[in-house]
């Protein structure tokens, strides 16, 4: 087919494109599946004698309308945002807990005095934190698997871990923040103490990157 022949379905495609949210791989991949279904169609409308306006006008018609399509491949981006943004969860989770106290093993000042009660809750408190934000992610990884439903329609229990799950690592990342800024106040040799400084690094980009995640699947489900 010329590519001037195909203007209807470019614009019914548009259409979808700007109506979807979610990973960018997953709706790319599910509007060029579209797209292939739409030229075959019109290719078996030309086939079968109907002039090119008139084939494409059938193929868009019989394909559905964006109020039609919408909502389930929305639900099924919502999935994979869920799904996603859980995976970074858990790994940055683990990556947290396994390293965590590496930062402070050797440390100039880790045989001082016992730092103050509020710090030391702080600091419990972060890894309260990331605990029950590794527990959603692993829900959220349950229900991302269990498919569509989740998140479709009522889906309340998909959107309600998803709320959840964001609303913890916001809290996560403000606690890790002032925890660190309080440590350095505690410690100045903190700024020089090489674990620190390349946990905060890492710290940094996995905020970063758990923070992509998270706007996709709130653009995902809004």
């Amino acid at each position: 087919m010329r590519g001037d022949d195909a203007t209807m379905v470019e614009e019914r495609l548009r259409e979808l494109d700007k109506r979807l949210r979610g990973p960018r791989r997953l709706k790319s991949d599910l509007l060029t599946e579209a797209r292939h279904g739409l030229l075959d169609a019109v290719e078996a409308y030309r086939a079968d004698g109907l002039p090119a306006a008139e084939a494409q006008r059938r193929a868009v018609v019989e394909f559905g309308s964006p109020a039609q399509l919408v909502p389930a491949w929305q639900a099924e981006l919502a999935v994979a945002a869920l799904r996603g943004l859980s995976l970074r969860v858990i790994g940055l989770a683990v990556v947290a807990f396994v390293a965590g106290d590496l930062t402070w093993q050797g440390a100039s000042w880790s045989d001082g005095p016992r730092p103050p009660a509020g710090y030391v809750l702080l600091s419990t408190s972060v890894n309260w934190i990331w605990g029950a934000a590794f527990a959603l992610a692993a829900a959220g990884l349950l229900l991302a698997g269990a498919g569509r439903w989740a998140l479709r329609g009522d889906g309340v229990v998909g959107r309600v871990v998803g709320a959840a799950l964001t609303g913890v690592l916001a809290l996560g990342v403000l606690a890790g923040a002032a925890l660190f800024a309080w440590s350095v106040g505690l410690w100045e040799a903190a700024l020089t103490w090489p674990p620190m400084l390349v946990g905060a690094v890492v710290a940094a980009a996995g905020y970063l990157w758990l923070g992509r995640a998270a706007r996709t699947w709130l653009l995902a489900v809004r």
